[in-house]
């Protein structure tokens, strides 16, 4: 009879994974997410994405699909390509695509809209290495390369870069890529329903989704850069999600019974940038400057504000769990060593550094190194800025001073360092040789043993020399309303915020 029960269950199972979308419950509701900065329309649109920018992915996640994508349990899923397979020579990756997909307008999922999204995407690294992408027939495409590169599936199918991700050809190409930014088609979830540019986004369950329907009908996105309004909102059931809640804010949601805190993120690591080190006239040219302003910031201090400690000190800005990492130890928080370190170096009174500029929206990170730095002589002026004016000026190399930044790049540790240390990196403002050298070897080496081996030299070149000062990876404090049943909060390795969306559930009234 035991027997006879499982086999039953595992036909009820089957029987309904089976069903058509159109079979499976509806969705119903709606629910509303405070995010912490404020919504841009670039994020609506694949094409715009830039790579080693992960904040467009909470959009792309509902509105899009990807040829492969990160996904619970899986690092690389099989999404809008139902397989792929690789030739002997590790030049050619051959995808098969999911047959009888429509986008949101009804437009057909073709290999033609696969090429098309791949040449609008941004990269220049990923375009170099791709010779060409070529249509077998509507379902199969081809992506040849130049030549061996052991990371084409981690910058096509993680969220390295948005080059995977799908755009309706026919669609783009007679609105024009400004009026799909207003109204956008995709392959996600969720359909676009409207937005107020900076202020929101409403969406509707896609119910012809391939995976799955959604379980809540209709879910809004609002800009709320403000942490104090986003609990109000929360507390008020104007949203069921406040994104990034500080320590004091956090505490206020632990005290209400009728809501509840969660914690997420873990990809991005805050760390000092001394972006004048490659000066020689500067004191940042200096590495034992370098290592006493590491020294002087107290990085347990800084994640209890900021995270209710939930944020684990880092001596490396790539996370320990990604592939390729070298665990390294945060460095030890002793101001006196840093004094010492300062005399040595030639500045027993300390020096004006200039200005310090946080990444937003993290200012009261950025004011607390401040402070840490400020107490063993390095004076700084704290300067903040809006998101989208401090990315130019950061690429642009506009920026002195320093920097307190953060790296939140998927993949792995190649990956994780393409854009900060190798010269040609959008946010790198110098390199060392040896780096230098080391990561060209290593992006063409396909043994991963090898491989493993020159990124573990070049962490320890980078620790060594101290080209950073690591301070946390990033866990922060979000807020949860009574609605929420299952907010599908870090169930995507390394991914911060809510996916699969069509896995959100509301509590039932």
């Amino acid at each position: 009879m035991k027997r006879l029960k499982h086999l039953a269950a595992a036909a009820i199972l089957a029987i309904a994974a089976a069903l058509p979308a159109s079979a499976q419950t509806k969705p119903e509701g709606e629910l509303r997410w405070a995010l912490y900065v404020t919504i841009a329309p670039a994020w609506f649109d694949p094409g715009e994405s830039a790579p080693g920018i992960l904040t467009p992915f909470w959009i792309l996640y509902a509105l899009h699909d990807a040829m492969v994508k990160p996904m619970p349990g899986q690092r690389m899923a099989p999404s809008l390509a139902e397989s792929w397979t690789v030739s002997e020579d590790q030049r050619v990756y051959s995808f098969a695509l999911r047959p009888g997909l429509k986008f949101h307008n009804g437009d057909p999922f073709t290999a033609e809209d696969v090429r098309f999204s791949f040449m609008r995407a941004k990269g220049s690294l990923i375009h170099q290495k791709v010779k060409d992408v070529e249509i077998v027939d509507d379902l199969h495409v081809r992506f040849v390369l130049h030549e061996p590169w052991p990371d084409f599936m981690t910058f096509y199918g993680t969220l390295v870069s948005a080059a995977g991700w799908i755009v309706p050809k026919q669609y783009m190409e007679k609105v024009g890529p400004e009026a799909f930014k207003r109204k956008p088609v995709g392959l996600g979830p969720y359909k676009f329903v409207s937005s107020t540019p900076g202020v929101d986004l409403v969406m509707e369950a896609y119910e012809g989704y391939w995976r799955k329907v959604p379980s809540v009908k209709r879910i809004v996105f609002k800009g709320v850069p403000e942490a104090t309004t986003r609990l109000a909102a929360l507390i008020n059931g104007e949203v069921d999600v406040a994104y990034l809640l500080d320590s004091s804010l956090a505490q206020v949601v632990k005290k209400d019974p009728k809501l509840k805190l969660a914690f997420t993120g873990g990809i991005g690591n805050l760390y000092l940038d001394f972006l004048e080190m490659w000066d020689p006239k500067s004191p940042w040219a200096d590495p034992r400057v370098r290592l006493a302003a590491s020294l002087a910031i107290d990085r347990r201090a800084i994640s209890d504000a900021e995270s209710l400690g939930a944020s684990p000190p880092a001596g490396n800005i790539v996370p320990p769990d990604m592939e390729y990492a070298l665990p390294i130890e945060a460095d030890p928080y002793d101001p006196a060593r840093a004094k010492q370190l300062l005399a040595e170096a030639g500045y027993p009174n300390g020096f004006d550094a200039g200005e310090i500029y946080p990444w937003p929206p993290y200012f009261t990170a950025g004011e607390a190194v401040g402070g840490y730095l400020g107490a063993i002589g390095i004076k700084t002026k704290l300067r903040t800025m809006e998101r989208a004016a401090f990315y130019s000026a950061l690429a642009s190399k506009k920026l002195k001073g320093l920097c307190v930044c953060v790296n939140a790049v998927f993949g792995n540790a190649s990956s994780r360092i393409a854009e900060t240390v190798p010269k040609s990196g959008v946010y790198a403002y110098g390199a060392f040789p040896e780096t230098e050298e080391l990561y060209a070897r290593q992006a063409i080496e396909l043994d991963p043993a090898k491989r493993q081996a020159m990124l573990h030299d070049i962490q320890r070149i980078l620790h060594e020399k101290r080209r950073f000062a690591p301070i946390f990876d990033y866990v922060w404090a979000s807020g949860l309303g009574p609605r929420m049943e299952d907010p599908s909060l870090r169930r995507i390795a390394f991914y911060p915020w809510s996916a699969p969306l069509e896995d959100v559930r509301m509590r039932k009234p």
